[in-house]
């Protein structure tokens, strides 16, 4: 049987500024270059990274930088804890930095708080990479928590400042500050999430509803294809989450049906595009 859905893909999804930053900076390198290490994948899409890498990038982690030596090294959007740039001097690397501009910006209001002696607590996924490089600028004192149910056996001091990774829902934030506040507590709030991921919630919300059926288009370590792929689920309830057109499942779609195609600010569009043309063929 052939379908005849009719398929678009929402403009306003695809890469934020800061991932295309990091990846024209190393495309740049690579033009030249036959190779570009980089510390971590450089966006969390394994689509968009194995692009990359058949280009010449090498992605390593941090065990394996501490054996390099006179490299260039990419630093992507997500930012690094300041034990990187050190190690970089001591290993006579040269560091080419792409960290979003965002997260530098939270970095050095997160720094200049630990530096007023405040206690920190950062709403953020365990052990990401953005939360990584939040918590080295506090020498790793600042609580990072990603469910407030994790602060129920948590000794909090009477007064504290509260951050979160730029990606997190601006929701569940303000419901974790006034529960927070509810408890007891003196929190100082700073809304440090970026408006390049939350501008786009309300964008979904407009788009998902004129569809039968919606493809959300991201990498599964991606934090906000998680966020945004639940805010598309809570407004179409015929959403699916794929990472690539394999995943792909013919019986969610009926003849004729209109069906959007949206991803996470780490989607490239080109994958987006595979996936309309894969629609279009069946």
């Amino acid at each position: 049987m052939r379908y005849d859905l009719n398929v678009a893909i929402d403009k306003a999804s695809g890469f934020c500024f800061g991932v295309v930053y990091a990846i024209d900076m190393a495309e740049d390198i690579l033009d030249q270059d036959d190779y570009l290490y980089c510390l971590g994948d450089i966006v969390h899409n394994d689509e968009e990274v194995k692009r990359l890498t058949d280009k010449g990038l090498r992605i390593i982690d941090h065990e394996q930088l501490l054996e390099l030596h006179g490299e260039k090294v990419l630093i992507r959007a997500h930012g690094e804890a300041p034990s990187t740039y050190q190690l970089a001097l001591q290993n006579d690397l040269t560091l080419i930095d792409a960290s979003c501009p965002v997260v530098l910006k939270l970095q050095n209001r997160i720094k200049s708080s630990h530096d007023d002696n405040e206690q920190i607590l950062i709403f953020g996924k365990h052990g990401h990479a953005e939360v990584v490089g939040l918590q080295g600028q506090t020498d790793d004192k600042a609580i990072v928590f990603q469910d407030i149910t994790e602060l129920d056996n948590v000794t909090l001091p009477p007064k504290f400042t509260l951050y979160s990774q730029t990606t997190k829902s601006t929701d569940k934030f303000y419901q974790i500050k006034d529960e927070l506040i509810g408890r007891g507590y003196d929190v100082k709030a700073n809304d440090t999430i970026c408006r390049q991921v939350s501008n786009r919630y309300a964008d979904l919300e407009r788009f998902v509803v004129n569809y039968e059926v919606i493809l959300f288009v991201s990498g599964k370590k991606s934090s906000n294809g998680k966020v945004l792929y639940d805010v598309c689920k809570k407004f179409n309830s015929n959403t699916y989450f794929i990472s690539n057109v394999e995943e792909i499942n013919l019986n969610w779609f009926s003849l004729k049906d209109r069906v959007g195609i949206c991803g996470a600010t780490s989607t490239p569009m080109w994958l987006m595009e595979q996936v309309k043309s894969y629609l279009l063929d069946h």
